[in-house]
């Protein structure tokens, strides 16, 4: 984040030296950046908000199930945040018990998506909003959040219609928000900074995930 706003300041500067000396084309680009900004500024006004549909979904294949309001807050991702990243988590517990947590008001977490060992994928927070999944407010702000159901040091948990399920999500969120499909951009939970979190864990298949998010991509819509 604090690459990009740098890059953002830096073309203002371009803009204002170029305006001082009556560049035209530089007046017109300026204006528009100025707009852009003030749109972002809108959404952050207190009272601004997006209309939203109840149990409206971002990704077609999954199923609504609300979170509790404490546990993420309300945005207009990717105008007031941009979203750069996809941060995978593992749930420690099944998959009724990672919903159950998310709809506790005193979890004081969760994430946008579970992903069951079936396959089966629960949206329980919308991709406009920020959930609290990342302990790290920069990470929030940026990422979407999504929790796959098993334990970190049991193999066995992260089935390949897991990790095909996930993918395809991945690569949708991926393409909606042009995220490179890398291990820069989708990343475990252990690499957030300031986390005291071990997941996704050593048994966690990087490799085997990046191939099915590329090959989701290519794939017919």
């Amino acid at each position: 984040m604090g690459q990009r706003k740098a890059s953002r300041d830096g073309d203002r500067k371009v803009g204002r030296r170029a305006l001082l000396i009556g560049g035209t084309a530089a007046a017109a680009g300026s204006a528009l950046l100025a707009r852009d900004e003030l749109a972002r500024l809108w959404w952050r006004t207190p009272g601004v908000e997006k209309p939203r549909k109840e149990g409206e979904v971002d990704y077609a294949g999954a199923r609504w199930v609300a979170a509790s309001e404490a546990n993420w807050r309300r945005a207009d991702r990717p105008d007031d945040y941009g979203i750069d990243m996809v941060v995978v988590h593992v749930t420690q517990g099944s998959f009724d018990s990672a919903v159950k947590a998310f709809q506790d008001p005193g979890h004081r977490a969760a994430a946008h998506y579970i992903v069951g060992q079936d396959g089966h994928v629960a949206q329980m927070i919308r991709e406009l909003d920020v959930a609290y999944h990342a302990g790290n407010r920069d990470y929030n702000e940026r990422s979407v959040g999504i929790e796959h159901e098993g334990f970190v040091d049991r193999p066995q948990d992260f089935t390949d219609e897991m990790y095909e399920a996930s993918a395809r999500l991945t690569a949708r969120i991926c393409a909606r928000y042009d995220i490179p499909v890398d291990r820069e951009h989708i990343i475990g939970h252990v690499e957030v900074p300031g986390t005291d979190h071990t997941d996704p864990g050593r048994h966690w298949d990087w490799e085997k995930y990046l191939r099915l998010i590329r090959r989701a991509r290519t794939a017919p819509a």
